[in-house]
């Protein structure tokens, strides 16, 4: 095994289906090993999100390191970035947030309007995603794409999930909204503003005492800044 910094987390492509049955083996031990979360898939569903490059994989060369996957619903307003896993030797040199932040820049380059989304009951995850920009928030604010609460059922936690009318469980739901971006840039705008009254009031100013008779030596200073610059 190479160092932490030698290994490569890039968009999982064709050549990488050879992995497919070590990533799902790596999924269902890493959920057993939880108790809880994610659940094995077929190789078929692994295989489709590869071939529609909706897949993040790490590399130690040759050597299956880590993997995550990206999952739309509601029409594509809702992506999920699921089954992050990192192999048990891996662990602890930052790789799993690596595959996060590169699954999470995929998801705004295929989904730029989508809400990312993601459900964890890891302490580890919860760090990164709020990291990356996501906020707790309540499952009502989740998709309610029925597709998706049913990937819950192969969890051993379903029956809580049922029981509480799908309002809560144990994992934490975490959302990413694109729209915070946009009303931060506003904000941004809206604060520059002033600055800008500020000067052409100013103006204004120089202008008002010039019409009055009254000549401002800074006025008179700006006329010839600007003769010598031309």
């Amino acid at each position: 095994m190479t160092g932490f910094n030698d290994i490569k987390v890039l968009v999982a492509g064709e050549e990488h289906l050879k992995y497919v049955a070590e990533i799902n083996d790596t999924i269902q031990r890493a959920s057993e090993e939880r108790g809880t979360g994610i659940a094995r898939r077929t190789d078929e569903y692994i295989i489709k999100k590869i071939n529609e490059g909706k897949a993040i994989i790490a590399l130690d060369n040759d050597e299956f390191a880590g993997f995550c996957y990206i999952e739309s619903w509601g029409h594509n307003k809702f992506v999920a970035n699921s089954g992050l896993i990192v192999v048990t030797e891996y662990r602890g040199g930052g790789l799993a947030k690596s595959i996060k932040k590169k699954a999470f820049e995929l998801s705004r380059v295929k989904f730029p309007e989508a809400r990312i989304f993601g459900l964890t009951t890891g302490l580890p995850v919860m760090k990164i995603n709020s990291e990356l920009g996501y906020r707790p928030v309540t499952f009502s604010e989740l998709t309610d794409d029925q597709d998706f609460w049913k990937g819950c059922q192969s969890c051993v936690n379903y029956d809580i999930l049922m029981r509480t009318q799908r309002t809560k469980c144990l994992c934490t739901a975490m959302i990413f909204d694109p729209a915070w971006e946009k009303k931060k840039q506003e904000k941004n705008i809206q604060e520059e503003k002033p600055e800008e009254g500020k000067i052409i009031s100013f103006k204004k100013w120089l202008n008002r005492k010039q019409v009055a008779g009254y000549s401002s030596p800074l006025k008179t200073k700006l006329k010839l800044f600007k003769r010598n610059e031309n």
